[in-house]
């Protein structure tokens, strides 16, 4: 259960609120000095101290079913030779993760929801860029590094 505040509640149950909550999102990665960091909407937005640019997005939040890993989906236009060469340079985004974190306008330095996601499949078109987002399935990965079989100690079978 999350703990959203009382105006972030009543904000989301009301049949036509004052305003909406707004996506920030943040794009880490070891060749960037600093995160790029975008809100979707479109004026400029501060948070915590931190810059948000306006950047209109599409995203696919993450799902929350009980038998599989968080998933989520994000697209982006195709407008600047920045993001492409960042793409390139870093070998698709390999080792990046992506923040999102949903405010309100009104209170910018309130993060009412917020995950951290692995970004995977960056596909490029002429109009626009999208990813996958989600986790490492650490299930699927074997507890202990060294594993005694047959095939590597056959003197201890």
């Amino acid at each position: 259960m999350r703990d959203y505040s009382s105006d972030y509640k009543s904000t989301l149950s009301a049949v036509s609120a004052t305003e909406a909550p707004l996506v920030l999102l943040e794009i880490y990665h070891s060749s960037l000095t600093e995160p790029v960091r975008v809100v979707n909407d479109n004026i400029d937005l501060t948070s915590n101290g931190d810059l948000f640019i306006a950047c209109e997005f599409r995203c696919i939040l993450p799902d929350d079913y009980e038998s599989q890993l968080p998933k989520a989906q994000l697209a982006v236009d195709n407008v600047g030779r920045d993001l492409m060469y960042w793409i390139e340079t870093s070998n698709g985004g390999k080792g990046s993760t992506v923040r999102f974190m949903q405010v309100m306008r009104s209170r910018p330095d309130v993060v009412e929801w917020e995950i951290t996601m692995n970004l995977y499949n960056v596909n490029c078109t002429m109009q626009e860029i999208t990813a996958d987002l989600g986790f490492d399935n650490l299930f699927s990965k074997p507890a202990i590094r060294v594993q005694y079989r047959p095939d590597n100690s056959n003197g201890i079978f």
